[in-house]
C-alpha cells in the first residue's frame, strides 16, 4: 500500500558546491525518492549557482550586456569583411589599460579592399556606440556592489580600463581605418575582459545570499504549491544544507520571526568546526592567497573530475580522497563515480572565504563578521535531527556535536551511523551510501512523521 499523504513538504538542501544529483543518484539509491514513497511531497533546492538553477531578471541583463563585447567584432565583419590584420595575442587583464593607449603601428596596405566614405561613417559610428555601452556598463559595476573594495586590484584594473575606453571615445580618437588595424588586438582584449566580468557577475555571492534570498524564495514557492494548513515546511539538509538550516533558526530567534519550519534534520553539519579535526582545515592557508588574488571562482567540479582518475586508478596517487567522500565498501563504483563526476559545481571563492569562519572562535559568521549564527540557537523550539558519521573525515561527529550542545535538550536528537567493526558512514555515505536506505533513512523518516503535526 502506497504510505499516506504526509501534512508538511519536504525540501531538501544540498552542501557546498553541489547539485540535486547526490539525493537522486539512480532510481535504486535516491535519498529523494525514498522519502516520497513515505508521502512526503519531496523538493530538492538547487541554490543559485547549482545543477539546473537560472540566473533571474537582473542577472539576464547583465549577461545580455556582456554579449555587446562580442558585437564589436560582428559588426566589423558585417561592413567591411575579414582582416587582414596579423593574428592577434590575448592580452592579459593586467595590461588592459595599456592595451588601448599603444600606439597604432604602421598601416598595412589593403590591396584591392576599399572602404567608401559611407561604410567609414557607419563603422565609426556603430564601433562607437558599442564602445560607450560598454563604458556605461563598466561604470554601473563600479558604482554598484560587485566588486568589494574601491582599492581591489580588479576594481582599480577595471577602473583604468573604463577611463581610458572613455577618453577614445570622447577624443574620436579612432577612427575607420585604424579600427581595421586594430580589430584582432582589440577582439582579444575584449574577450579576455569579457571572461573576467562573466566570472564576477555570474559567481557574485556568498553564503549570507543563500540565507537570505534563495532558501527563503524556494520555501515560498513551495508553500505556494503545497498549501500546508499551517504554513510550515520539513527540512533535511546536508552538510552546507545543514549549516543553512542551522542559520535559518538562529537568525529567525534573533529577529523574533518563525522559522517557518515543522522540524530539522541536518546530515554531517555544524555550525563550529573549531573543536574537530576536520580535513577541511588542510584548506585554510589557501584563504590568504585566495583573497590577495582576487581570485573570483573555485572550480570544485572541474578539479573533482580531474582528480577522479588520479585517485580510483593506479597508481592512485590521490586514493585517500575517496575517503572524503566515501567509507570503504560503502557505495557502488559506478554510483561513487557519478557522483563525483556530475554532483559538484563552482563556486564563488567568497562562498567559501565565510563557510571558513566555521574554524574560527564563535564559528560560523555573516559577511560583516559581526553575527555569529550559534549565538542564537539556544533560542529555537523547533525540533532537530543531528546525524553524524563515524568515519566523516570532513564534518566529524565532534564538529556536529558541538552545534547539537546549544539546541536545547527537549528539542535535539543525536545520532551517530557507523559500527567499531562496520560498516562505517563517511561524509556523503548519509546520503547515497548503499546501507543508508535500511539504517539510516527509516531513522529520519520516523523522526519526521512523529513531527508531522498540524
Amino acid at each position: 500500500m502506497p504510505a499516506p499523504s504526509r501534512n508538511h513538504p519536504l525540501l531538501l538542501l544540498s552542501g557546498v558546491a553541489t547539485n540535486a544529483i547526490g539525493y537522486d543518484l539512480s532510481p535504486e539509491s535516491s535519498f529523494a525518492r525514498y522519502m516520497s514513497a513515505q508521502g512526503f511531497d519531496t523538493w530538492i533546492l538547487e541554490v543559485r549557482g547549482a545543477g539546473l538553477s537560472t540566473l533571474g531578471d537582473s542577472l539576464e541583463e547583465d549577461e545580455e550586456c556582456l554579449k555587446n563585447f562580442s558585437k564589436i567584432d560582428s559588426v566589423i565583419n558585417d561592413d567591411i569583411g575579414e582582416s587582414s590584420a596579423s593574428s592577434a595575442t590575448a592580452v592579459g587583464l593586467e595590461n588592459l589599460g595599456a592595451s588601448f593607449v599603444s600606439e597604432v603601428p604602421h598601416m598595412k596596405r589593403r590591396g584591392s579592399e576599399v572602404v567608401t566614405k559611407y561604410k567609414e561613417m557607419r563603422l565609426t559610428t556603430r564601433f562607437m556606440e558599442v564602445l560607450t555601452r560598454i563604458s556605461e556598463r563598466l561604470a554601473g559595476f563600479l558604482n554598484g556592489d560587485l566588486l568589494e573594495g574601491q582599492n581591489s586590484a580588479i576594481a582599480g584594473q577595471i577602473k583604468d580600463f573604463n577611463r581610458r575606453l572613455r577618453g577614445m571615445i570622447e577624443g574620436q580618437r579612432l577612427f575607420p581605418a585604424q579600427i581595421l588595424e586594430l580589430q584582432d588586438r582589440l577582439s582579444a582584449t575584449l574577450e579576455e575582459f569579457q571572461k573576467q566580468l562573466e566570472l564576477m557577475v555570474k559567481y557574485d555571492w556568498d553564503f549570507d545570499h543563500y540565507l537570505e534570498e534563495d532558501l527563503p524564495a524556494a520555501m515560498e514557492y513551495i508553500r505556494a504549491q503545497c498549501q500546508p494548513r499551517d504554513g510550515k515546511l520539513l527540512a533535511i539538509g546536508h552538510s552546507m544544507g545543514g549549516i543553512l538550516l542551522y542559520a535559518k533558526l538562529s537568525s529567525c530567534c534573533f529577529d523574533g520571526k518563525d522559522s517557518g519550519l515543522a522540524s530539522v534534520v541536518t546530515l554531517a553539519s555544524s555550525l563550529d568546526y573549531t573543536p574537530s579535526r576536520s580535513s577541511l582545515k588542510l584548506l585554510l592557508p589557501l584563504a590568504k592567497p585566495t583573497r590577495a588574488l582576487n581570485i573570483p571562482v573555485i572550480p570544485v567540479g572541474p578539479l573533482m573530475a580531474t582528480v577522479h582518475p588520479l585517485a580510483s586508478y593506479p597508481p592512485y596517487v590521490f586514493s585517500w580522497l575517496n575517503s572524503q567522500i566515501s567509507a570503504q565498501d560503502m557505495m557502488d563504483q559506478n554510483l561513487f563515480e557519478k557522483l563525483v563526476l556530475n554532483n559538484f559545481d563552482t563556486v564563488p571563492s567568497k562562498l567559501l572565504l565565510q563557510l571558513s569562519s566555521v574554524f574560527q572562535k564563535g564559528g560560523l559568521r555573516d559577511r560583516s563578521g559581526t553575527f555569529f549564527y550559534k549565538d542564537h540557537l539556544h533560542k529555537s523550539n523547533v525540533p532537530v535531527l543531528a546525524i553524524a558519521g563515524d568515519r566523516d573525515l570532513i564534518c566529524p561527529p565532534e564538529a556536529v556535536y558541538e552545534t547539537v550542545k546549544l539546541i536545547p535538550e527537549e528539542l535535539v536528537t543525536y545520532k551517530v551511523f557507523g559500527e567499531p567493526g562496520g560498516p562505517h558512514y563517511a561524509h556523503y555515505d548519509l546520503v547515497g551510501g548503499r546501507l543508508a536506505a535500511d539504517q539510516l533513512y527509516p531513522c529520519i523518516t520516523e523522526f519526521l512523521i512523529h513531527h508531522d503535526i498540524v
